[in-house]
């Protein structure tokens, strides 16, 4: 009867459309990986090296998502997610010397489990190792992590508890493959073997990585992407024991414009529908999340329809829906916290920025540095498409010479529009891949930048010196960065001094429309 009810108030219109359209999430949430607790799903994602590390979001209907919160408030893993300025950039483009910032380093491919009351959150780095937490409520405060596995080269871990409560983790290896399986402690926090090699098949799975096993009518299953992020199907392997050996199946390949439609989780409904999470890759808007049915036949999960990826299906058959869940976004910054949209590139300095210092505005100390791939305290959120237009009020007067501030799409080659002080003097300016290009000097206390991002990847950056305009360009129409250390393009607001006396600025909001 539920299930007829909420049929009817579907086609009524009281709940919203029939039907979802993909993708479900149009921003980067990369390697997803989902779970239902009750009537909840919570999908977390990796974050790379941005910082607060691994969103969870939340949501009641696996199509409307909304952030609740993150694992890790810092990345503690290595002093150069810190940003130290003892180490040196080599250009100003994008390439970090060595350890000097470990960009594309932090978090890969985490993975949510629930059991017993706890949930747990895995994740590897792929210079240090592999890592847990858990916590009571995914929402609020994570336990310290705790190093699972010590070293370089791991990625993409997964724990399981089989029904006789023995604990196993997998995982594969940076470079993608083989699949590995630990024998692990019921509280998950250690390793009682070196592992066991499982998965590996060079031929029939090129490129095996992101693995997660789930136990279905006495069959050990392993969901794992191979192929690559660009261009690979999901594979779906099985056994009757959780050692092996494995027989193999495709259960979603490329297809509907969908080039690489895998790497995800996999989750039921109350109902028992199955479903699965996937991303697939597009360039300066990162790996975009998907929704796909999952059907079972002779044991074998077949997802969308017939393995092509689905563009519209009708909602998933759950207990609640969630249309008023959204990605968090604009923010007038009148908190005392910081938003759960925003991420700092890297560990941010905590005394060079406050919420409190001037209500109503974030303030951010400039940090010194060459560039702005070096600069910290640059803070940033995902770019939702397929178009956003991203505009930010920010206050001036207490820049110092030689200080940049203003707006990027932050990713490889860094673009921005902004103010350069020099020499007293204000100057709209407009940068691409290091090279400025001044524009109108300006003696206006405060200005308006905007960053119109379209369909084609392509950002117009513009400002204004009142909040109704008139806009004027700066730059030309700029292509984004495809792909920036396995992220897509950020919005992100920044300051920076190259030399002397740092000063601030003020930034008094930060507004998206789609």
């Amino acid at each position: 009867m539920r299930n007829m009810a909420l049929a009817l108030a579907l086609l009524c219109g009281s709940a919203g459309a029939v039907e979802y359209t993909n993708p479900v999430l149009y921003a980067d949430y990369s390697d997803p990986d989902v779970i239902r607790v009750g009537d909840d799903y919570y999908m977390v994602a990796s974050s790379f090296h941005f910082s607060p590390g691994i969103p969870v979001l939340t949501s009641k209907d696996l199509v409307n998502w909304k952030i609740a919160g993150h694992v890790l408030p810092k990345l503690n893993f290595h002093p150069s997610y810190d940003m130290s300025p003892t180490y040196p950039l080599t250009d100003a483009v994008s390439k970090p010397v060595g350890d000097s910032l470990r960009y594309a380093g932090g978090v890969w491919a985490p993975s949510i489990r629930f059991h017993k009351g706890l949930f747990y959150v895995y994740w590897a780095t792929p210079g240090e190792g592999i890592f847990m937490s858990t916590a009571t409520d995914p929402a609020g405060a994570w336990a310290e992590p705790v190093m699972v596995l010590e070293g370089a080269g791991y990625e993409d871990p997964c724990p399981f508890w089989d029904d006789d409560g023995k604990a196993y983790l997998i995982h594969s290896k940076v470079g993608a493959g083989p699949g590995i399986l630990h024998a692990m402690s019921a509280d998950g926090k250690t390793l009682l073997d070196a592992g066991k090699t499982i998965i590996e098949d060079k031929v029939n799975l090129p490129v095996f990585e992101g693995p997660k096993v789930y136990k279905r009518n006495g069959y050990y299953y392993v969901f794992a992407p191979i192929g690559g992020v660009g261009t690979g199907p999901q594979a779906v392997l099985r056994s009757r024991s959780i050692d092996g050996p494995y027989e193999t199946h495709l259960a979603l390949k490329p297809g509907n414009g969908l080039d690489g439609p895998h790497q995800g989780g996999y989750v039921e409904t109350p109902s028992g529908q199955g479903w699965f999470l996937h991303f697939n890759s597009t360039g300066a808007f990162g790996r975009i999340v998907h929704l796909q049915p999952v059907v079972w036949k002779d044991d074998w999960p077949i997802m969308g329809d017939q393995t092509m990826p689905v563009l519209k299906h009708a909602y998933p058959d759950t207990a609640q829906q969630s249309r008023d869940y959204k990605l968090q976004d604009s923010d007038e910054f009148s908190s005392a916290k910081l938003g759960l949209q925003w991420s700092w590139n890297h560990n941010p300095d905590n005394a060079r920025w406050s919420l409190t210092q001037r209500p109503g505005f974030m303030r951010i100390q400039a940090s010194k540095s060459a560039y702005l791939v070096g600069a910290r305290n640059t803070l940033t959120q995902i770019l939702q498409g397929p178009q956003s237009h991203i505009t930010t009020r920010i206050e001036l007067a207490g820049m110092a010479d030689t200080q940049r501030a203003g707006l990027s799409l932050f990713g490889v080659k860094v673009p921005w529009a902004g103010v350069v002080k020099e020499g007293g003097a204000s100057y709209i300016t407009y940068s691409n891949a290091g090279e400025e290009m001044r524009g109108a000097r300006i003696t206006a206390a405060a200005v308006i930048l905007r960053a119109v991002v379209k369909q084609d990847q392509t950002v117009q950056f513009s400002y204004a010196l009142n909040e109704n305009g008139p806009y004027t360009n700066v730059g030309p129409v700029t292509e984004l960065a495809k792909f920036s250390w396995w992220k897509g393009s950020r919005p992100a607001v920044f300051t920076y001094v190259k030399g002397g006396q740092a000063g601030y600025i003020d930034v008094d909001w930060f507004r998206v429309a789609h």
